[in-house]
């Protein structure tokens, strides 16, 4: 049965993966060489997006580094996702009519003049930007235009972006892409990408009845050449230098921007499956699937362990326990009787049914405690929605932005499970100060991301970065907050007072036992370090590729292996909560409603850890700038996965807890 189970989740894996590049609904855009209908283009635009580098985690839109601008630049409609993740799309003055080659084609020249302090700071920009291997990103019929060149092993590496250009440092050692060409050579030396060619791919439909073609592929291969002005030569030529400073023998400097474009037909290659060579080629996303499936294998075997001895463990316990007190309605032995029993009966009266009047007694920081719930319901159920529907392809890299829009919409809608599920623990909790508890569940945790953020977005705003949220989206933000998701959250907080207190299978008694001397293992602090190991096991593959989407600037297209392993998370959170749980009960210790969140939710710390361990052996990242973006956004992370992670703890150790001791006769 576990095996079926197993192969059913990787079918199901592999299913949504396969998917996930696609977008339903996503009508492809046909182009002809002459305007036929209203549905055939025959001019294709070329759009640019933010330059980025993994060496600073500060992008910059593309006219800051004095690029040629279109004429009559316009940007499209960009959705909340982008403008959060700082994406900057416009028009570019690379023009191409569908068909027609273009060779050697000039865009402009740019004069840098040693006397003009402006010109000097643009160029000081530009050389800044070859310096920190800074990548444009541009974008032709939604595709990006890949840079694909031979890596070792006879592979092939398409990677969604080129740099601007590259620099021999003072020791003649090449870096970066300088080392694509044996003539940059020169040390102290710039060298600047300042013509491409670009190969467009089609599709041509006369062989399956439809007019027009579609574009499955866009390549490009950037080159450094020194043009002549008037009559700029695209084949060969010296590379374009730039020197480090102006010198008494270089009083200007003139870059000159060309292109040239090749149409090619190629029939194999179905639009549907246009990204294929894209991700394939992707580094670190040619996934193992042995190691993977070996990871799975481990981890469901492990919670089927664990289920199977709770069960025949506390299935003894019961039993026991329940014999017991059908014994003891006949004959009650007195303390002397007690005394003398052996080992084997003398057991019988400590572990977890000992603490059966203590196990509900409220906890402290009630108040808190539910609070912290409710915020983790939302996001659990923002997480499982927004997945869900990743896996079945509504949010692949097709559609820009998508991912993070459905995030923050979701959010601000889930406000009534929150107040819900806060108000009725705190209830339950005994609490009356219902006012606070609504405030804080809509307020706290949201107002401590929020505040990291805008923190993050002032140091943005002050390096000049494309990454910087305008005021306008901010308020729009704070609009949702406010006007959708609190109103929400005070919803689903009238709901939850209304209903009764959830009612436990056993009363609590008036005076608190005593606990009696911990080991070092049933201890608090033991049991919650140790409590989050086995979670953390199950995530950090998928954690390594996340993160390297975020800061290293690559597609992240496997949601269903990132769904399935979400499920495997949730079942390991819970049984590595039950299981300890449990354990402590038995020491007779039951002060198990914050222990059950915290063992869980410390998994959030051995994430920051990881992400620590990532950025000094895995980035490149420089600058104290750049240092601090990276830690603050992760801190964000951190809180929403502690959330996450210890509100699936407490709800398994809730209905744990509640389950043993309802079929249990207490007298």
């Amino acid at each position: 049965m576990k095996g079926r189970i197993s192969i059913g989740f990787v079918l199901v894996a592999y299913f949504c993966s396969s998917l996930a590049f696609y977008l339903p609904g996503l009508a492809p855009v046909s182009f002809c060489e002459e305007k036929g209908t209203d549905d055939c283009q025959t001019d294709i635009q070329l759009f640019v997006n933010r330059l980025d580098s993994v060496e600073s985690v500060l992008p910059y839109e593309y006219d800051v580094f004095d690029f040629c601008k279109d004429a009559k630049e316009k940007r499209p409609s960009e959705n909340l996702g982008q403008v959060l993740f700082g994406e900057r799309i416009e028009s570019s003055p690379y023009k191409f009519h569908f068909k027609k080659d273009i060779k050697c084609e000039q865009v402009c020249t740019k004069v840098y003049k040693k006397e003009s302090k402006l010109d000097t700071a643009k160029l000081d920009f530009l050389k800044m930007g070859m310096q920190l291997n800074y990548q444009h990103h541009w974008i032709i019929d939604n595709m990006p235009v890949t840079w694909c060149y031979d890596v070792e092993d006879n592979q092939k590496y398409c990677n969604p972006g080129f740099p601007i250009g590259c620099l021999v440092t003072s020791d003649g050692r090449p870096k970066d892409a300088c080392v694509i060409n044996s003539e940059f050579h020169k040390r102290n030396t710039f060298y600047v990408f300042n013509h491409v060619d670009i190969k467009i791919i089609y599709h041509s439909g006369a062989a399956e009845g439809w007019s027009g073609a579609r574009l499955v592929a866009a390549t490009l291969e950037p080159k450094s050449i020194k043009h002549d002005e008037k009559n700029p030569v695209c084949d060969g030529g010296d590379p374009m230098e730039v020197p480090t400073e102006f010198s008494n023998d270089v009083n200007e400097v003139k870059i000159t921007y060309t292109y040239s474009v090749t149409f090619e037909e190629n029939n194999t290659i179905k639009w549907a499956s246009r990204w294929d060579y894209i991700l394939v080629s992707m580094p670190h996303t040619n996934i193992q699937w042995f190691s993977i499936m070996n990871s799975l294998v481990i981890v469901l075997f492990l919670s089927g362990m664990v289920a199977m001895i709770m069960l025949r463990t506390l299935h003894k316990d019961i039993a026991r326990y329940n014999q017991v007190d059908q014994e003891n309605l006949i004959k009650v032995p007195s303390a002397k009787e007690k005394s003398s029993l052996p080992y084997e009966d003398a057991q019988e009266e400590s572990g977890w049914k000992q603490v059966h009047g203590d196990v509900f007694r409220p906890p402290r920081k009630g108040m808190l405690l539910s609070v912290f719930l409710g915020q983790g319901t939302q996001i659990f159920i923002m997480t499982f929605i927004t997945l869900f529907l990743a896996c079945l392809g509504f949010l692949s890299p097709a559609n820009r932005g998508a991912l993070m829009t459905c995030a923050v919409v979701l959010w601000v809608l889930l406000g009534t499970p929150a107040g819900y599920v806060s108000a009725r623990l705190y209830k339950t909790f005994g609490g009356e100060k219902w006012k606070t508890n609504v405030l804080l569940t809509a307020l706290l945790c949201p107002g401590i991301v929020f505040a990291d953020f805008f923190l993050m977005n002032l140091i943005l705003w002050v390096e000049g970065s494309s990454a910087a949220i305008p005021f306008g989206t901010l308020v729009a933000i704070l609009a949702m907050w406010f006007g959708i998701s609190v109103p929400l959250t005070f919803v689903g907080a009238y709901f939850g007072f209304k209903k009764a207190a959830i009612e436990q299978p056993v009363r609590t008694n008036q005076i608190p036992r005593q606990i009696p001397e911990q080991s070092f293992f049933t201890k608090p602090i033991p049991g919650i370090v140790m409590g989050g190991i086995l979670p953390f096991g199950c995530i950090f593959i998928q954690l390594f590729f996340i993160l390297n989407s975020i800061w290293s600037h690559q597609m992240y297209y496997m949601f269903g292996f990132l769904f399935l392993v979400f499920i495997i998370l949730l079942i390991t959170c819970s049984e590595a909560t039950i299981l300890l749980c449990y354990f402590h009960l038995c020491a007779e210790d039951y002060h198990w409603w914050w222990r059950s969140f915290l063992t869980s939710g410390f998994t959030a710390v051995y994430l920051f850890i990881y992400a620590v361990h990532y950025f000094f052996s895995k980035l490149q990242i420089i600058g104290a700038a750049s240092t601090i973006l990276y830690f603050g956004y992760t801190m964000i992370m951190v809180l929403i996965f502690f959330l996450f992670t210890g509100t699936i703890g407490f709800f398994a150790c809730f209905w744990f807890v509640n389950k043993i001791y309802s079929v249990v006769k207490v007298d």
